[in-house]
């Protein structure tokens, strides 16, 4: 079955990237579409203790996932595999995951480790999975001072690989937003050219599971997610 993959990245670590993917997920569901997230490399994290998918699940409900591989170490995850002497996360295993997935859903979003060259392994990156799936970036961005620099190197290097970007989403918004994340918001468009598809309250990961389903939608654009009418129309349909 055909499904479309959107790749999750961002600008660097603590933007708001898992409660991102939440959002996108929730406003996919809200759209009808059937969901999967798959987290090929978490850290920081050991046994069963939950990680960015159980924090995703917790927001948007019981919903398909995948976690190929984890590490105890809250570090980038090639360090991590080589300081606890485990396996490294291979392209393989982060094809065969999203193939489960897009099995039995319409949409399948995969989130990365940090920013787009955060090594996953010595030679893969979320700019490779990308490549490798054909699968467009949704770059999640800081509100705040620092953050058109990080985008717009981000968007440069996704340039530079040619892979295509989806949009970006600032990924914690300030109940009160100061003077520089005011004129952030409209300078993240006008500086790397893409448009700001989401943008996330702060906090909003705090909030009831009920409360964000329900608001979510409302901070994502549903364009970016598709719906079930367009799913096998959409140039960015993924065969697996």
């Amino acid at each position: 079955m055909s499904a479309r993959i959107l790749i999750v990245s961002g600008t660097g670590t603590d933007v708001g990237k898992t409660v991102a993917v939440a959002a996108l997920a929730a406003t996919a569901r809200a759209a009808g579409l059937r969901v999967g997230v798959c987290k090929p490399a978490q850290t920081g994290v050991t046994g069963g203790e939950g990680g960015d998918l159980a924090t995703v699940v917790g927001l948007v409900g019981d919903l398909p996932t995948r976690e190929p591989v984890r590490y105890r170490d809250p570090l980038a995850p090639e360090t991590a595999a080589l300081r606890a002497s485990m396996p490294f996360l291979s392209m393989d295993a982060v094809r065969a995951a999203v193939g489960e997935l897009a099995s039995d859903c319409d949409l399948v979003i995969v989130e990365g480790a940090g920013g787009i060259l955060v090594r996953l392994a010595p030679d893969l990156t979320i700019v490779d999975v990308a490549r490798e799936l054909d699968a467009p970036v949704v770059v999640v961005a800081d509100a705040g001072l620092g953050t058109l620099n990080h985008t717009e190197l981000t968007i440069r290097e996704l340039g530079r690989a040619a892979v295509a970007v989806a949009g970006l989403v600032i990924g914690s918004w300030p109940a009160e937003p100061d003077l520089a994340a005011a004129c952030n918001r409209a300078d993240l468009e006008r500086l790397t050219g893409v448009p700001v598809i989401g943008v996330v309250p702060a906090g909003a990961g705090s909030r009831t599971p009920a409360d964000f389903q329900r608001s979510a939608p409302g901070w994502i654009s549903a364009t970016v997610v598709g719906d079930r009418r367009r799913r096998r129309g959409d140039p960015r349909t993924v065969q697996l």
